[in-house]
């Protein structure tokens, strides 16, 4: 595999990169509200970048489960703010979660490093014109099942790795037709995405069959409501049930977790690693 451009701009690490999530939305399903306000936001990025994120993932449109879109100047107006104001004091790697082109050049113009994009570059057909044009920045391809307003009112698979891994094989071959080579994708599963507590458990117990695509992966498990289908939680009292995902994410070989909860994940892995440290003397 050769090496992605988005892990030159950080230490390498013996455990999966930590993609701290920054949700600027007052909807959100885990921190709605929380980091709405520009102060907030920053003063939260800060703390991302404290405790140990490799990246940052700035969010300005809610995809939970039934969520609406907005249009694309209020994401554009709740985003850009915090990637000017992030740009002022750090160089750390930025991800922008959006389907819409227009925020995401408005974004790399900004400085972004990455689109997150959960459709895989099907909701907006200049998106992928769009990384055609911008050779330095990477893509995030995510696995969704219809949309966010109905992806959960009933999520149907006949073989659920393949299904993921011919989509991913799909996109893939169009971002390669466009010049977007290998080096510059990520894949997603999309855990909650169009998916039940068995076809989550399935992706989680299998996710080395998604190393055959030979792209990193990026798994985002935290605090989603598959936890709570196994005991019940509330969105902030499930980093127990994260860490176990990302335990296996590690143990797999996943190359990038995505978490709200950075200080936590941190201590876990090196933690872990010094432990392994000492196993191997």
């Amino acid at each position: 595999m050769p090496e992605h451009m988005i892990f030159k701009m950080f230490r390498e690490k013996n455990y999966p990169a930590i993609m701290g999530i920054l949700n600027v939305t007052p909807d959100s399903f885990s921190d709605g509200n929380k980091y709405f306000q520009y102060e907030g936001a920053l003063a939260r990025a800060k703390e991302l970048i404290s405790q140990g994120a490799d990246i940052i993932d700035i969010g300005g449109e809610s995809s939970r489960p039934g969520s609406k879109e907005i249009n694309v100047e209020e994401e554009v107006n709740r985003v850009i703010p915090i990637v000017d104001g992030i740009r002022q004091f750090s160089n750390i790697p930025i991800s922008i979660d959006t389907r819409k082109s227009h925020v995401a050049d408005r974004a790399i113009r900004a400085g972004a490093n990455l689109i997150n994009d959960i459709s895989a570059l099907r909701y907006d057909p200049d998106m992928i014109s769009l990384l055609s044009e911008n050779p330095n920045v990477g893509v995030i391809l995510m696995h969704m099942q219809g949309e966010p307003t109905n992806m959960q009112l009933s999520p149907q698979y006949d073989d659920i790795l393949y299904e993921i891994c011919s989509f991913f094989e799909q996109q893939m071959d169009l971002c390669l037709s466009r010049g977007i080579l290998r080096d510059r994708i990520i894949i997603d599963p999309g855990i909650g995405f169009g998916k039940n507590l068995e076809h989550n458990l399935c992706i989680l117990s299998n996710l080395k069959t998604f190393q055959t695509l030979s792209v990193p992966i990026l798994l985002g498990a935290s605090r989603k409501s598959f936890i709570n289908d196994i005991l019940h939680s509330t969105p902030i009292n499930r980093i127990a049930g994260s860490l176990a995902a990302a335990y296996e994410a590690y143990k797999t070989g996943v190359n990038i977790i995505r978490v709200h909860d950075v200080m936590e994940h941190v201590q876990f892995f090196e933690v872990l690693m010094c432990i392994n440290d000492r196993h191997s003397e």
